[in-house]
């Protein structure tokens, strides 16, 4: 069995090819996952927009309401950082509904990823920081809801902290959030995950790497975990334009390795979403997130 994929083309919600948020990664990336043969036709799922029912488990009612009608006030939208239209609407339902299902998939397969997700600035009032809605809380609470899963373990290794996730899943003892991340960096204002490890401007692959192998085996420790979600952000780069760490390809490869054999060999299934990248060079970067299905479908 490949590696299970989960991808709609609504990803891409047409943004102009200059805006910080480079919406062009989406197609760019499915087409280097079909160039590494990855995207067959027995890989891939599409992804089917995420019910009201389902946002409103994480998100507050009046918001999901404003982000569905697109009405959502200009305030939230500049924190968002982009307006908040139809295209941006069914991108983020779309994005949600495909880590739910990506997760349902690796409930069944041991891993699966989605070419999307990782929207962890989204809050439970609203969202921020590029993310409208937040597609790991929502799926870790649709599992929590519908039985299928009982202790969940969010592994968040974007450059940015956690903040969303840790303030929706906050007090919950059925899910445990751990953000590794750049110190100072966005967002300014962080609300504390079950545990974080905030990491000094330039910290390289060397460094980077003995923090996490060293941490694994700590949160393995904590519960027997039904599912981990694993945030493989990539703008931990070096080549990106908002991280400041300083980690290679090579070292992104060697993280993701890291955290999809330790839980793999433990049994314990993986959900694995793209998180931030932000290069000017778009081709690239889709190459970078890339490395996440490469490096999960050697455990398909």
């Amino acid at each position: 069995m490949p590696l299970q994929i989960v991808h709609h083309p609504d990803y891409d919600a047409g943004f102009a090819v200059n805006h910080r948020f480079p919406m062009s990664k989406y197609p760019l990336l499915m087409d280097a996952l079909r160039a590494r043969g990855l995207a067959g036709p027995n890989a891939l799922n599409t992804a089917e927009p995420a019910p009201a029912s389902w946002l409103k488990l994480a998100h507050a009612a009046d918001y999901v309401d404003q982000v569905l009608a697109c009405t959502v006030p200009e305030k939230i939208e500049r924190e968002i950082g982009f307006p908040v239209g139809p295209r941006v609407s069914l991108r983020a339902q779309l994005a949600t509904g495909g880590t739910v299902l990506a997760a349902r998939l690796a409930l069944r397969h041991g891993i699966a990823c989605n070419t999307a997700g990782g929207s962890h600035h989204a809050r439970r009032a609203q969202g921020a920081g590029f993310c409208t809605f937040n597609d790991v809380a929502v799926a870790a609470l649709m599992l929590l809801a519908e039985g299928t899963a009982q202790k969940i373990l969010v592994v968040d290794l974007d450059v940015h902290q956690g903040d969303g996730t840790a303030d929706i899943l906050a007090g919950d003892p059925r899910a445990f959030t751990f953000s590794m991340h750049g110190d100072r960096n966005y967002p300014v204002r962080k609300i504390a995950s079950d545990l974080d490890i905030a990491l000094p401007d330039g910290t390289g692959d060397a460094a980077y790497l003995e923090r996490l192998g060293g941490i694994l085996p700590e949160l393995t420790a904590k519960a027997r975990w039904d599912i981990v979600f694993y945030n493989a952000g990539v703008d931990v780069h070096a080549e990106d334009r908002l991280g400041r760490l300083s980690l290679s390809d090579d070292g992104l490869r060697a993280r993701d390795e890291a955290v999809i054999r330790h839980f793999r060999l433990l049994g314990i299934p993986v959900c694995g979403v793209i998180g931030g990248g932000y290069s000017t060079d778009v081709a690239a970067l889709a190459a970078r997130h890339a490395i996440l299905f490469e490096v999960a479908s050697d455990y398909a």
